[in-house]
């Protein structure tokens, strides 16, 4: 069960990440927005995530509803590999102030989120 509550959050989350991509895609041409946006989210998802299931007392189901929407969900939500990827075409591309100012929002942005999020449900 918990290879399938996984299997189903992580599909749900490709899509939506997916979904992301085709929206915004032709909006932001020469700036990777869609994992922008993936990410942020994806780490204000996981921060609410965690924080709601830390407030309940620990049972057989949470584990359940971590696995489908903190490891299936966020982990298939949010992109590091293309996030890397991205920063380094930009890099190779010689879009260095982009490349560096895509990292720092990046890391600064989802570090935000969570944070919010967190405080959120505190």
């Amino acid at each position: 069960m918990n290879f399938l509550a996984v299997f189903i959050g992580g599909g749900l989350g490709s899509l939506c990440r997916y979904g992301i991509s085709q929206i915004s895609f032709p909006y932001f041409q020469h700036f990777p927005i869609a994992t922008l946006t993936a990410n942020v989210l994806a780490s204000a998802c996981l921060a609410f995530i965690v924080a709601a299931l830390a407030l309940k007392a620990p049972n057989e189901s949470q584990q359940f509803w971590k696995l489908l929407l903190a490891t299936g969900f966020c982990g298939g939500f949010s992109t590091f590999s293309t996030f890397s990827l991205e920063s380094f075409q930009l890099l190779k591309n010689g879009q260095t102030t982009l490349a560096i100012a895509y990292i720092f929002i990046s890391v600064t942005l989802c570090l935000l989120a969570c944070f919010l999020a967190w405080k959120l449900l505190r």
